[in-house]
């Protein structure tokens, strides 16, 4: 089974719940368990560089409830700053090592942020802690463009599965928010112990209608993108791309799929209801009007 923990290295929560889960896999009795942490920011709005983080009054009843879990004894965090390279790091160390070499990268960048006061926005600090938890060569990768396009897709996913806070556990799309206790997330673990893991194809396609769903057109176009490539030709991809089109004022681009889809099958009348659409919005109503009439009953 795999457990998805979407999370920002600087939620204090999110370190509170991987102990957690912790204490509730020492009871777990299913399928092997792999987890794997994924991209959430919660403050997206974060400066870079980093500036002194302001006394937080909740980071005292935070305290005590991490205290409760072995972290600390020193417990807040110093400073507040974009986490944008971090995450980074996190999808660069799961590509290089696997979800253990992942793990240990994050707990190493948690305990610097909320423990030991470290600036972990700060790009020898990442380096450092990342040669720690055993990720070399951090520094190079930072200073290109590495993993920036996973990291897009994969906070876009989450958007798409409905994750909305920092810390979310994941298994398939079946969320459990928030640093619940080693009890809620057992009976969690095994009521999705059923979970069917879909071919990454078909996630793709769903979770890009699902961002369309959500007025975010250019989010499920960038997951659209790799099926447009190895799946160009698949009807179904082409008329979510088409929409995604349409609903992002790119007319020229959804027209020249609707045209296609329409010529293929001129008994798709869907397509051509939307092709319809996107001629008069267009301003070539004529065109568009044969278009519309013959799905005017279906879709008036």
């Amino acid at each position: 089974m795999r457990i998805e923990l979407w999370a920002d290295p600087v939620c204090g929560w999110a370190y509170i719940a991987r102990r957690r889960l912790a204490t509730a896999l020492a009871e777990w009795d299913g399928e092997p368990v792999e987890l794997v942490w994924r991209p959430f920011r919660i403050d997206p709005t974060a400066p870079d560089p980093a500036v002194s983080a302001p006394t937080d009054e909740d980071a005292f009843g935070i305290a005590r409830v991490a205290a409760a879990e072995g972290l600390g004894p020193r417990w807040g965090a110093a400073w507040r700053g974009d986490t944008e390279a971090a995450h980074r790091l996190l999808v660069l160390a799961f590509d290089k090592g696997g979800p253990e070499l992942q793990d240990a990268l994050a707990e190493r960048l948690m305990r610097a942020h909320h423990i030991e006061a470290r600036n972990i926005t700060d790009r020898e600090t990442l380096t450092a802690l990342a040669a720690e938890a055993g990720l070399d060569d951090a520094g190079e990768l930072l200073d290109g463009d590495a993993a920036r396009t996973t990291l897009r897709e994969e906070m876009l996913r989450g958007k798409a599965i409905g994750v909305t806070s920092s810390p979310t556990f994941a298994v398939g799309e079946r969320l459990l928010r928030g640093a619940q206790t080693p009890g809620e997330i057992l009976d969690f673990l095994r009521d999705s112990n059923d979970a069917v893991a879909l071919p990454e194809e078909v996630r793709r396609l769903r979770h890009a209608e699902a961002l369309l769903g959500l007025n975010d057109p250019l989010g499920a176009l960038v997951l659209l993108r790799p099926l447009l490539d190895d799946f160009g030709r698949d009807p179904n991809v082409r008329m979510l791309a088409a929409r995604a089109y349409f609903a992002s004022a790119q007319l020229r681009r959804a027209e020249e799929i609707l045209s296609e889809l329409v010529e293929a099958n001129p008994g798709d009348f869907y397509a051509r209801y939307m092709l319809g659409r996107t001629l008069r919005r267009m301003g070539r109503a004529d065109e568009a009007a044969p278009h519309l009439a013959l799905t005017a009953e279906m879709f008036g």
